[in-house]
């Protein structure tokens, strides 16, 4: 057990707790008025049957998730923005781990597959408009992308956000980090990498998009895409990731579960209402723009190129 000291966050996980604090009552508001605008939409039963079942294998996650990523996509649906992204780092951790370059394949395996599972349970909670079941980041991420008043940047952060920010902590505890934790946390930074290297063809498609289109204003949704996706930083969350493992492993059952769960939703609520707020909200202008072009679809070709 460790010593409740080092239960303690950090200076950048304060700064970051307290962003969330500050913007919880406006997000508790927003997403009830969410839940209403959406509760009377119909379910579209073939996205259902692409994902209603549980993933079982990396092959199938991989496979569904390129699927469901063009079932979005050819629909015009805007939470294919993020799936194009993820789909990528999904067949590249496959790829990863049939070249043996895992300490313990099975774990990452396992790993890839239950962190696909938290991303395929919030989608079809939301399909089902089972708001209830729903990560507020998630709810968020994907309230947005069916109203469509984002732009695509806005789109893939938030996803983004919402499955790292908030679903890498729970992950973790899915598959456990024990016995041989310091194998396993040499396992998780190599899955880190990747995650960083897909995060930064993110943003270097984003970039590429936007100055291709020529759409302006833009500028301070990209730089640095750290900021953007959380007080923490990209590297700073996958950090607080493993942090909120090993506490939820350490501490009593009683004090690092409900500790753990107000970290996580603090931290990811916050940044994706950083990602919504006024100053980086998309204008009319810049959606116009955006649709004139097409932006969806030049990202998807930016990151099909870089992968």
């Amino acid at each position: 057990m460790i010593p409740i000291r080092a239960a303690v966050p950090t200076t950048e996980e304060a700064r970051a707790l307290l962003t969330g604090i500050r913007r919880a009552a406006a997000v508790d508001v927003e997403l009830d008025a969410v839940a209403a605008e959406l509760a009377d939409d119909e379910p579209d039963t073939a996205l259902l049957d692409l994902v209603a079942a549980p993933f079982t294998s990396v092959a199938d996650v991989d496979e569904r998730l390129a699927r469901t990523e063009s079932y979005l996509r050819e629909r015009g649906d805007r939470r294919a923005v993020f799936l194009t992204v993820y789909s990528r780092m999904t067949a590249t951790v496959r790829t990863a781990i049939d070249d043996g370059a895992f300490v313990d394949p099975e774990w990452a395996a396992s790993y890839l597959v239950a962190f696909a599972e938290r991303y395929r349970r919030a989608l079809v909670a939301f399909e089902r408009r089972a708001f209830e079941a729903l990560p507020r980041p998630w709810l968020m991420a994907f309230a947005a992308a069916a109203r469509g008043e984002t732009l695509v940047a806005q789109d893939a952060l938030l996803g983004i956000n919402a499955h790292i920010t908030y679903d890498l902590t729970y992950t973790l505890g899915d598959v456990g980090i024990d016995p041989d934790r310091d194998a396993k946390r040499e396992d998780h930074d190599r899955i880190n990498a990747v995650l960083a290297r897909l995060v930064q063809t993110a943003q270097d498609a984003l970039a590429e998009t936007y100055a291709a289109t020529e759409i302006a204003g833009i500028d301070r949704l990209l730089d640095p895409l750290d900021d953007r996706l959380a007080v923490l930083g990209l590297k700073g969350v996958r950090w607080f990731a493993w942090r909120n493992a090993v506490l939820r492993a350490d501490l009593p059952t009683w004090a690092g579960e409900p500790y753990v769960d107000w970290r996580t939703e603090t931290v990811s609520t916050g940044a994706a209402a950083a990602l919504l707020a006024p100053d980086v909200d998309a204008s009319a202008r810049l959606r116009d723009a955006e649709t004139d072009v097409d932006a969806a679809a030049a990202f998807r070709e930016a990151v099909r190129r870089r992968t």
